[in-house]
């Protein structure tokens, strides 16, 4: 028998597949053979926008499944993706562990499937291979959906997921309060994508139970709270790209490097870095205030405008803006985030706090605006502004907008007074120092390969 074999299957969701590929390359260091599986929608994707030197296709076996979707269709409708997921990707999965097995002297000898998609630990069940449950969010939040039970129970739930009382509530009195109706399943804007969605995470509770290990992509030193509330998830993050220089792996866009080059020119934490993850999107009134909001706060900005949040309309918009601003500010598609935020001339983070960009900034000290959108970016805020409070959040105002205003005097706010920074270094130091050699994130990676060579 040859190198333990992975098979690795993320949610197909950017967000999702990043830290997965990041584990899966840290494992592939360790001597393991992995097997990466994405629908065949996102697979397209990830291979179409590596670069020439991106090495990730020799390194890990990129195959595909279909998600159960004609190619057409509108994979943002969420609640009918995860039907289609549910319908057909099992038995899918089924036939190409069956398939390796066949063909390949390494069987596969362990599953690491998103906790999303529980039924992969069925199949795995099934077809009695090591199963690992692998959660690439907050703590907090897996914690959330793992109490869901207790909520129901005391009357804050109904069984379908529909909030029944509005107050504040917290899961241990050490945890950050929440907004129920800024639950991550309750925020998604489509009552009946938030009942299917709810239903799906009963189905992962179900599942997750047939769960071997729970590893989460989140660390001791930052949520301890939430870890001593449900033990059995072991924190082994941050997953970071270390492995070649701040350049992830997985990305659904090309990502480009050349803003390096123009970071290089500015001053020291200067920079606004504004980028909103890869499902944000704004309307037309909204988007123009945020240029307008980064024009008349006067400091350099880099921002990431994804290719698939622009019409004719926005695009004009933002000509006009970038020609009146000039060297100032500057736009790109995508790019390399880790390396950006590692980058001496970024000053603050303005995100949507989707966790990986959460992670990110504060493996790097970078202080945060949050812009929250959906799901558990609510949540991620909270963390950031209350509990470790190195950031501030932008308010809207009584029409739902935020303000050119209002990113103006934030920006002044947050660079103006060092404590942020101070703060943000301290959690760098917190967060990163887990990773290390012996580090709490370290040992529970160790033990976690350990066991899958066992």
């Amino acid at each position: 028998m040859g190198n333990p074999h992975i098979l690795a299957i993320p949610y197909p969701s950017q967000g999702h597949v990043i830290p997965l590929m990041e584990l899966s390359l840290q494992l592939v260091k360790k001597g393991f053979k992995v097997t990466f599986v994405n629908t065949e929608f996102i697979h397209k994707r990830v291979l179409s926008a590596l670069s020439k030197e991106d090495s990730v296709g020799e390194l890990i076996n990129l195959v595909s499944i279909p998600d159960g979707m004609e190619p057409w269709e509108d994979r943002s409708d969420l609640g009918k993706l995860c039907q289609d997921i549910f319908r057909v990707m099992p038995g899918e999965l089924e036939k190409l562990v069956k398939d390796i097995k066949r063909t390949d002297d390494n069987e596969i000898t362990c599953i690491i499937a998103d906790e999303n998609l529980g039924w992969a630990l069925e199949v795995a069940e099934k077809m009695k291979i090591k199963k690992a449950a692998f959660w690439p969010g907050s703590a907090a939040v897996l914690a959330l959906i793992f109490s869901i039970p207790n909520l129901i129970q005391d009357g804050i739930l109904d069984s379908d997921g529909t909030i029944l009382r509005h107050e504040m509530i917290t899961l241990t009195s050490t945890m950050p309060a929440m907004n129920p109706k800024q639950f991550a399943w309750a925020s998604l804007g489509n009552s009946n994508t938030e009942r299917i969605i709810f239903n799906l995470l009963g189905e992962t509770n179900r599942n997750v139970k047939l769960a071997d290990r729970i590893i989460c992509n989140t660390s001791y030193e930052l949520e301890p709270a939430a870890l001593a509330l449900f033990p059995e998830i072991l924190p082994i993050g941050p997953l970071l790209a270390d492995h070649q220089l701040g350049k992830s792996s997985g990305y659904f866009w090309p990502a480009d490097a050349s803003c390096l080059a123009w970071l290089d020119q500015q001053p020291y934490q200067s920079v606004i870095y504004v980028a909103f993850g890869s499902i944000t999107i704004f309307d037309q009134k909204q988007f123009e205030e945020l240029a307008l909001g980064l024009e008349v706060a006067k400091r350099p900005f880099l921002w990431v405008v994804r290719p698939d949040t622009m019409d004719e309309k926005s695009d004009m918009f933002l000509k006009v803006v970038m020609a009146r601003i000039g060297k100032c500010g500057r736009t790109v598609g995508w790019t390399h985030q880790q390396a950006v935020l590692n980058h001496p001339s970024v000053g603050c983070f303005l995100s949507h706090c989707g966790w990986n960009s959460t992670m990110e900034g504060l493996s790097n000290g970078v202080p945060f605006l949050c812009w929250p959108y959906f799901a558990d970016q609510f949540l991620n805020q909270t963390y950031i502004c209350d509990v470790w409070k190195v950031g501030l959040s932008l308010d809207k105002d009584a029409s739902g907008i935020i303000t050119r205003g209002e990113i103006k005097n934030k920006v002044e706010t947050l660079l103006n007074d060092k404590e942020f920074k101070e703060r943000a270094l301290i959690h760098q130091e917190k967060v990163t120092s887990g990773t290390q050699d012996n580090g709490y994130s370290d040992k529970n990676m160790s033990n976690f390969i350990e066991w899958m060579e066992m």
